[in-house]
């Protein structure tokens, strides 16, 4: 059976811990022998909060806090049976979210 790609998204907020997800995913492709198109990384996503610190007093005192979600795509080119079974084997670090598309 073979398909025509695999979509890996990936999802962190930690950049370091998403790195590292997607060169566990790369080394274990490549082992069954696959081909492999990335870590592509996409934009950064920025969610800014902006909170009063004193909630009668003082507009101007504010706090600003920022959330990043940093994301990378994989593409696997022409995956077989065993590049599937790897991939649902593969024990990710915490903190990640993956999305496949066939």
């Amino acid at each position: 059976m073979a398909l025509g790609r695999l979509r890996v998204r990936l999802k962190s907020y930690d950049h370091r811990v998403l790195d590292e997800a997607a060169a566990k995913i790369i080394d274990t492709v490549l082992s069954v022998g696959s081909k492999v198109v990335g870590p592509i990384p996409l934009p950064t996503e920025r969610h800014l909060t902006v909170v009063q610190t004193s909630p009668h007093v003082d507009k101007n005192a504010r706090e600003h806090f920022e959330m990043l979600v940093h994301k990378r795509l994989i593409d696997i080119l022409d995956p077989n049976e065993r590049t599937i079974d790897a991939l649902s084997n593969l024990d990710l670090p915490a903190g990640v979210s993956i999305e496949i598309k066939m």
